[in-house]
């Protein structure tokens, strides 16, 4: 696999390398061993999580507080996403920052999302499905949202129609909101997978 590392300080695309043969392909999804020489830190699974998502849904941006904090290995399984990561991290170099990528369940590409950086995506299909392993348990409470559509991020989310949403997404703070309201982690503070 290609581990290569985004713009954002610890957060990366990883890139399967596909095995095919008569049968079909094989691939590596995750290789800890892999992702540790890369990041410098284990990645170290505590949950699972999947959504499946009908084509123009567009859910994010989420991160959690830290502690517990939280960093995510996000793979599409079924269908096709446009999964952007948002740098949330105060004092970050790349503070207010976003990386697009395209997920797709035939490619296998998955990105790892540190803690304190905010992960969101657009269904590009019906039926997508998304996978996220998780460093940590649901706490109740330690949810950071963004309202993705904040005019200042100005997303690139390019959807054909208007997305859909969910109310909490859409009441969400805007990135100057959470920043005065003390929601967001400091750069030192935030770990790496």
């Amino acid at each position: 696999m290609h581990i290569e590392e985004m713009s954002i300080p610890g957060a990366f695309v990883i890139t399967p390398r596909h095995r095919p043969d008569d049968r079909g392909t094989f691939y590596e999804a995750m290789r800890g061993d892999l992702l540790e020489e890369a990041t410098g830190h284990p990645f170290l699974p505590r949950q699972i999580n999947y959504s499946v998502s009908r084509r123009h849904t567009l859910r994010g941006l989420h991160s959690v507080r830290i502690p517990p904090g939280q960093a995510k290995y996000v793979t599409c399984v079924r269908g096709t996403l446009r999964d952007i990561v948002v740098d949330l991290r105060v004092g970050s170099p790349a503070f207010g920052q976003h990386r697009v990528n395209v997920l797709d369940a035939e490619a296998g590409t998955s990105v790892l999302v540190p803690e304190g950086v905010g992960h969101g995506f657009l269904a590009l299909s019906d039926d997508a499905c998304i996978c996220y392993v998780v460093t940590s348990t649901y706490v109740p409470g330690t949810q950071i949202d963004i309202n993705p559509l904040d005019p200042d991020l100005a997303l690139p989310w390019d959807c054909a129609e208007t997305p859909l949403i969910s109310d909490k997404d859409a009441k969400a703070p805007n990135l100057a909101e959470a920043v005065r309201a003390g929601l967001l982690p400091r750069f030192h503070e935030a770990g790496t997978p």
